[in-house]
This record gives structure tokens, C-alpha cells and sequence, in this order.
């Protein structure tokens, strides 16, 4: 795989110490770091933490004129990333030692494309919501998000008792699930 164009002037920015492709690096892959750390015993902090020590990795490449990147530079950090938030996670033992060499296990790749789909599945997802209309849209998030029971929802929302609340609020998850999966399903056939 080589290096797309813009990623090689993303590369160069950053050896020139450009503010510009630092945060366009950041912006692109902070995300995918904080989610992974934070499925895997860490915090916000950590994440921050082991974002930055990879950014001075790749610096540190970068400024040396002789670094090839083989992969994208997401692909890259993430790997970076990876192998260190498990070693760091070794060293407070917060994982058994048979776990140390998980990295090699593995397939960076691999894992990136499932992280991938999986944002992508949730962007789709969020699109869905904002696309399913009221009173489903905030029945579904005062249910899901807001954590509040149906007796709490029946009340905002006029509903006669729970059960009707508990019934609406079946309705419009199906058709959430439709939506969902009529705009999944037409993405996937699209791409083929």
C-alpha cells in the first residue's frame, strides 16, 4: 500500500511542525484512540496520554527524512497506540501476563476495519435518529439516553399510562430498525 498524496503533505506538515497537519492528524484519529482505550481499562486521560506519545512518535519519524510510511497514517497510529497502552496495561498489571504479546495476535488491520465499521454503523445510526421524526425521536432518547422510566415518559408525553408509553415507544423502534436497516441495507448495495 502506499502513501495517499494527502496524507504524504499531512507527513511533511508535521515534520515541519505545521499546526495545520497536527490537528488534521488529531482530528482524523483522536476519536478511534479514545474509544479503543476506553474498551480496554483506560481512561480519557490515558487516551490523551498514550494520543500524545504516539504524536511523538511519528514526529520523531517523520523529522529523521528517511521515514517510509508502508500504511496509512491512521493504521499507524493506531498500532503505535495499541502497543502501548498494553504494554503500559502489563506494567500496571492491569491485564494477566499471557495477554502481553496480544498485539501479535491480533491483525491491526484487521481490527481498524471493524472499528471502522462499527463508527460508520453508528453514524448511520445517529443519521437514522435524526431523520425518525417526534414524538419518536425523544420518546426513544428520554427511554435510551435520558435513562427515565415509562412512567416518567407516559407523564411528559401525555400517554395515558406506561403501558401506552411502552407500546409507542415499541412502534418506534421498529420503525427506527426499518429506517435503519433500509438505509444499511441500500449503503451495502451501493458500495457493491
Amino acid at each position: 500500500m502506499t502513501t495517499e498524496p494527502n496524507e504524504l503533505e499531512l507527513l511533511h506538515g508535521l515534520a515541519l511542525n505545521s499546526r495545520q497537519a497536527i490537528e488534521a492528524i488529531y482530528s482524523d484519529n483522536y476519536t478511534m484512540i479514545q474509544h479503543f482505550i476506553l474498551n480496554n481499562n483506560g481512561s480519557a486521560d490515558d487516551a490523551k496520554d498514550v494520543f500524545q506519545e504516539a504524536m511523538i512518535v511519528l514526529y520523531e519519524k517523520v523529522r529523521t527524512g528517511s521515514f517510509e510510511l508502508n500504511c496509512q497514517i491512521k493504521t499507524y497510529i493506531y498500532s503505535v497506540c495499541r502497543r502501548l497502552w498494553l504494554k503500559r496495561l502489563h506494567q500496571l498489571q492491569r491485564i494477566a501476563p499471557e495477554l502481553q504479546n496480544l498485539e501479535e495476535l491480533i491483525a491491526v488491520e484487521e481490527e481498524l476495519e471493524k472499528h471502522e465499521q462499527r463508527n460508520r454503523d453508528f453514524q448511520l445510526m445517529e443519521k437514522t435518529m435524526m431523520n425518525l421524526g417526534e414524538p419518536c425521536k425523544s420518546l426513544l432518547e428520554a427511554y435510551y439516553l435520558e435513562k427515565k422510566t415509562m412512567t416518567e415518559i407516559a407523564g411528559h408525553f401525555g400517554y395515558t399510562n406506561a403501558d401506552n408509553a411502552k407500546n409507542q415507544k415499541y412502534k418506534c423502534l421498529m420503525r427506527l430498525k426499518k429506517m435503519f436497516f433500509d438505509h444499511y441495507n441500500n449503503r451495502n448495495n451501493a458500495g457493491n
